[in-house]
């Protein structure tokens, strides 16, 4: 079977996944919800559509560029192309229409554990793909990264990050909470990066009973450090059920500029997971104005940046709830409405979904 009739065919399964919701879903006059659907794990061009962590639209085509974070355990480490149907109708068909793995300096794909692909953006400038990875496993570096490819994969170059994003065994980001957010700002001439959590040195991760301070470093295009912000994140929402579970969690799992211009604000997703509660999602504008900059410095008395709740999700009447790890923004609709597109990472669990949400907004408000 072609993958082409297979993408067809999930395409169609997707379509009739289509939830619609009336704009009273929401209690915020700037937020509704266009629609949502679920994309069924299936086989495409012999990869594994799954574990899609990172969203963007690409300006010169209309489509949607989506990175997996599979480290090459079932296939190498990839990203897929795909078509997504969003009017001010709703949210129609999914079509995923290529997928190409990305590709070493020595033009060989990533081995197992190698990388952990967290985020993609298209480089308004170049049309190639910038993307973030959280770091390998031994016995390959434990560092993250953001490297450029070409939109056939092939490996472009990487950018320097600044020395207290290296891992080690005292400082630096802590295991799977590295590199999750990452957007272009002040037309192309910035790349964004966030850490979802505290760094060692930073000190705990969010709790019930108080938040914590994250980082967004802001670099220029070959690497150069700008500034680096804190961000305050907010306390976990719930206890876990039962008590003696893990203790849940709350971090940046996305970001995207809130004008391709504008080079302080962004839309951050803090996505947060209680074990026996679920996930709560929240889409904050957030601001660098005012900000101290922390770069090299620790974060005692540092003014973080100021933010904002946007939306909510558990208040846009969504069916239901997953790991949103992609954020971008869609189409414009003609009502002067702009559209944020999501996506949900399923980690390739069978109790997980890979569900697609759009959003219609009111913004700036």
């Amino acid at each position: 079977m072609s993958a082409r009739f297979i993408a067809a065919a999930a395409a169609a399964v997707i379509t009739t996944g289509l939830v619609a919701a009336p704009a009273s879903a929401s209690p915020s006059k700037d937020v509704r919800l266009l629609g949502e659907t679920v994309v069924p794990r299936f086989l495409f061009e012999g990869t594994t559509v799954g574990g899609l962590s990172g969203i963007d639209r690409d300006p010169r085509t209309g489509e949607y560029v989506l990175i997996s974070d599979d480290r090459s355990t079932l296939q190498p480490a990839r990203f897929y192309t795909a078509r997504i149907d969003v009017t001010a109708k709703g949210l129609g068909a999914v079509e995923f229409t290529g997928t190409r793995p990305f590709l070493q300096p020595d033009g060989t794909t990533y081995p197992a554990g190698a990388v952990d692909p967290e985020e993609i953006r298209v480089d308004p400038w170049t049309g190639r793909y910038t993307w973030s990875q959280e770091g390998g496993t031994a016995p390959f570096s434990l560092d993250p990264s953001i490297r450029n490819a070409g939109r056939d994969g092939k490996f472009v170059n990487e950018l320097p990050l600044p020395r207290n994003l290296r891992v080690t065994q005292t400082t630096g980001p802590k295991p799977n909470d590295v590199l999750e957010g990452l957007t272009y700002a002040a037309a192309g001439t910035l790349v964004v990066s966030s850490v979802e959590g505290p760094l060692k040195q930073d000190g705990p991760s969010p709790t019930v009973d108080k938040g914590a301070l994250s980082r967004i470093t802001v670099q220029t295009r070959t690497g150069h450090v700008v500034a680096q912000y804190a961000y305050p994140l907010e306390p976990v929402f719930a206890s876990p059920n039962p008590p003696t579970a893990a203790p849940g969690n709350n971090g940046i799992s996305a970001m995207v500029a809130a004008d391709p211009v504008d080079p302080t604000r962004f839309l951050v997703v803090e996505r947060a997971f209680v074990t026996g509660v679920g996930n709560k999602v929240r889409i904050y504008e957030a601001s660098t104005r005012g900000a101290s900059n922390v770069h090299d410095k620790d974060l005692g008395k540092a003014r973080p940046m100021r933010k904002k709740l946007l939306a909510d999700l558990a208040d846009t009447g969504l069916s239901r709830l997953d790991n949103i790890e992609g954020i971008t923004w869609g189409p414009r609709l003609p009502g002067g409405e702009r559209t944020l597109i999501l996506v949900s990472d399923d980690n390739f669990s069978a109790s997980q979904v890979t569900q697609i949400v759009a959003l219609a907004v009111r913004y700036p408000r």
